[in-house]
């Protein structure tokens, strides 16, 4: 049994984590973080020439059709470098489309997102913080042949750059079969966004408020009243891409402190020499090690084994945002007084650790969906 990545697969993990080295170091980053906007357009627009923006659409609309392994191992090297700007949440309003969309919606967003000339954002927190179907009550009516949104949609990640956002409101009753999907466009009459505070300031999220905003019932996602179905399909694919992302930076954050360890002297010798730093090290090994078959076997489940992806991106979400908030937090203790300051780049891990751990559903929620999904 061959438990290894394929050819490919190996070639696009190396060529991201060499152009990554190039255009992605820590001063890039620092840069990107100050920038008001937050989101690097000429960057971005060469991911989309590496193809990484199309990954996972049709070859008929641009896209090179990969899976989302292929997607996780590149997640995987976007943690690493912890990568500014709207890449995770274009790619998740990009999968809505592709997987649910109609033709027309499919020929006219897929292109543009997959070479680069759209951003998309997925917009479905609000007040109650709930990430099952009875925290949608935002609310959709149906009025001659239009849908008119009213609401206010929290933490929707890099949605001041977004060109769509991918929305869920209620358009029925209470539970899963109430809730639609719609594909609003940006500059849709009535739709504000305004940024709030953020702890990883690689990664933006906003308030967006519809205020009696109108959208044509071409604009429903799917068929209205599925719009839950598609929702827990793309959190789950949040899950594995964020747990492929918490893999990478954990990676990274203990190649830093391992390489500190090494060059930091005291009392004469180098502390990496000290036993205490060496078992720190070690329990970092033993638990990233582990933990990337989680990762692995989550992105291929979510292609191949569709009754066992919710639980397999649960099971690896929960374990992989624990891990890398522990590593980068003992990657801060490795590296001393040092560690904790601006000017050292390892707050860039610790910060990205954070964000990762709290998003689309911490290890507390992630392990009572795996009870829930496991029957017990």
């Amino acid at each position: 049994m061959d438990f290894s990545l394929s050819e490919t697969q190996e070639q696009l993990q190396q060529s991201a984590r060499d152009f990554l080295s190039r255009a992605c170091p820590p001063a890039f980053v620092r840069e990107v973080m100050r920038d008001a906007e937050g989101f690097p357009r000429g960057f971005y627009g060469q991911l989309a020439e590496l193809g990484w923006t199309g990954l996972i659409v049709p070859e008929a609309h641009g896209g090179s059709a990969l899976g989302m392994l292929d997607l996780a191992v590149l997640m995987e090297e976007i943690g690493r470098a912890v990568m500014p700007g709207p890449f995770l949440s274009s790619t998740l309003a990009t999968l809505a489309i592709a997987q649910a969309g109609s033709a027309a919606q499919k020929k006219h967003w897929l292109p543009k997102l997959a070479g680069g000339d759209a951003v998309g954002a997925l917009a479905f927190l609000e007040e109650s913080d709930r990430l099952d179907a009875d925290g949608i009550t935002t609310r959709a009516k149906s009025a001659r042949g239009a849908y008119r949104l009213n609401g206010t949609k929290l933490f929707v990640t890099d949605a001041h750059v977004a060109d769509v956002i991918v929305a869920a409101f209620r358009t029925g009753g209470k539970g899963e079969d109430g809730v639609t999907l719609f594909l609003v466009p940006r500059d849709a009459p009535g739709l504000s966004i305004a940024a709030l505070p953020t702890i990883d300031q690689t990664r933006r999220v906003c308030a967006v408020a519809f205020d009696d905003v109108e959208v044509p019932a071409g604009a429903v996602l799917g068929k209205a009243g599925d719009g839950w179905k598609r929702m827990r399909r793309l959190l789950d694919a949040a899950a594995v891409l964020l747990a492929a992302d918490c893999l990478g930076g954990a990676e990274k954050a203990i190649e830093m402190a391992v390489e500190y360890s090494k060059v930091r002297e005291q009392f004469g010798r180098p502390i990496g020499s000290f036993q205490a730093v060496k078992h720190m090290a070690a329990e970092m090994v033993s638990e990233i090690e582990p933990a990337r078959g989680l990762v692995w076997y989550a992105a291929y489940a979510y292609d191949a084994l569709p009754r066992d992806a919710s639980r397999a991106a649960a099971m690896a979400k929960a374990q992989l945002s624990d891990v890398y908030a522990r590593v980068a937090n003992r990657a801060v203790q490795i590296h001393g007084g040092i560690g904790f300051t601006w000017e050292h780049d390892m707050h860039l891990w610790f910060k990205r650790a954070k964000w990762n751990q709290l998003a689309f559903g911490d290890g507390i929620f992630q392990r009572d969906r795996v009870a829930a999904l496991s029957q017990w």
